[in-house]
């Protein structure tokens, strides 16, 4: 079975955006050459789930061909039913149907980027199997939380701690069953 991973960034007191959808705190950490383990990842994965503002958010600031690039599935999770482009399909319909289904499907891993309503609708439904956190050296005080309250305990097994000398450590844990 497919297994569905969360690789995403927060600040140190566990956002992932700024207030308005914010994500210029990720700069603080860009360096040239340095892609922080994604090129590997996301050589792993054939399927991508994303939500819609953080879809929107990438397609304008770097671009459609980021997620579709002809070598995956793209699931945008959205309310508003719309075509697909390319390899980019926009759902609307039920998230945990959805990557039950594609994980029961043959093929490499489903990627997960956020945002926090579909990764915390994922928890809640016990569906992400690891997680890769890179935890940005900042504190912003108000945002997009990462993880909300009110989802189930989950234990989680560490795999692997890296830090950087941008000051960026990343986590990566695997649920434990």
């Amino acid at each position: 079975m497919r297994k569905l991973s969360l690789f995403i960034a927060t600040s140190l007191d566990g956002y992932i955006a700024k207030p308005n959808d914010d994500l210029s705190f990720l700069k603080l950490v860009e360096k040239e050459g340095e892609d922080y383990g994604y090129a590997k990842f996301i050589n792993t994965i054939d399927t991508l789930i994303i939500g819609r503002k953080t879809f929107d958010y990438v397609v304008k600031e770097i671009g459609s061909s980021h997620y579709d690039d002809g070598q995956r599935n793209v699931y945008v999770i959205t309310r508003t039913q719309r075509p697909s482009v390319g390899r980019t399909n926009f759902y609307t319909g039920s998230l945990t149907d959805l990557v039950k289904r594609l994980k029961a499907e043959s093929g490499k891993n489903i990627y997960c980027d956020g945002g926090a309503e579909i990764i915390n609708e994922l928890l809640n439904h016990d569906l992400i199997d690891e997680l890769i956190i890179s935890v940005i050296p900042v504190l912003l005080g108000v945002g997009t939380r990462l993880f909300k309250d009110g989802r189930p305990e989950q234990i989680l097994e560490i795999i692997t701690t890296k830090t950087f000398d941008t000051g960026l450590i990343q986590l990566h844990y695997k649920r434990k069953k």
